[in-house]
Order: C-alpha cells, then structure tokens, then sequence
C-alpha cells in the first residue's frame, strides 16, 4: 500500500512539474493595416485611382497629398476648403474624430483604438 501511495504522490509531483513547464501563450500579433482598412474603410474608400469612386474619395496615395482635392470626387463644402496636407499626425486626428478636424464633413467613422489607427495609416503610407 506505501508503495502505491509513493507512486500516487510520484505521479501527481510530476503532473504538476509538467503543468508549470508548458509554454507560454504566443503574444498577440499587432493588427494587420490591410485586414483593418477591408473590415472598417473599404465599404466606402477604394485604394486604387482607376476603380469606381464610392462614398468617400480614394485614399492611394492619400499621404503627403492636398486634402479635398481628388479630381472628379465631390467634396464637402468644408473638405473642399481645407488648406493642409494628410500626413500621420493628421491622418491619426481625422480617423479618431473627423469633425474636429473639419466640422461639417460627412465622414462619420470614429476609430478609439491607436493602434487601429497606426495600422490603418501604416497601411496607407504603403499605398504610395
């Protein structure tokens, strides 16, 4: 009987030496800008200038270009207007909230995750 319950206690020290050697969880992958952009933008932006426009203009080459000037898509009176050019800082305050960049535009899309966003315009820088 003593060796039955050494041999219990043997197994049961081992299952627990085991249960604390497993591996770790692999980290989370940071989001992918591509995946984010086709589940959150695409319904309304392509990202090619010889597709169709949709709702909203296309963003190719959208950094480092004038804001509301794509020939041939109507803009917002106050899109229109504005006087900056898309680059990361103003990408990242547009996507968070486009009314406080520009009120009175149509573009409704909030995005409250940073990271979101940093993939969304890390992806959009490649589109140049």
């Amino acid at each position: 009987m003593r060796a039955v319950m050494l041999g219990l206690c043997t197994a049961m020290v081992l299952v627990v030496r085991v249960a604390e050697a497993q591996m770790p969880l692999p980290a989370t992958r940071p989001p992918d800008g591509a995946t984010l952009f086709k589940q959150q933008c695409a319904v309304c932006h392509t990202t090619n200038l010889s597709e169709p426009m949709r709702q909203g203009p296309p963003l190719a080459k959208v950094v480092g270009r004038a804001a509301g000037k794509i020939e041939g898509f109507h803009y917002s009176d106050s899109l229109a207007k504005a006087d900056f050019t898309w680059d990361e800082s103003k990408l990242d305050s547009w996507l968070t909230n486009p009314q406080a960049v520009i009120p009175g535009v149509v573009m409704v899309y909030r995005q409250a995750k940073s990271e979101t966003r940093a993939a969304i315009i890390a992806y959009l820088k490649e589109l140049n």
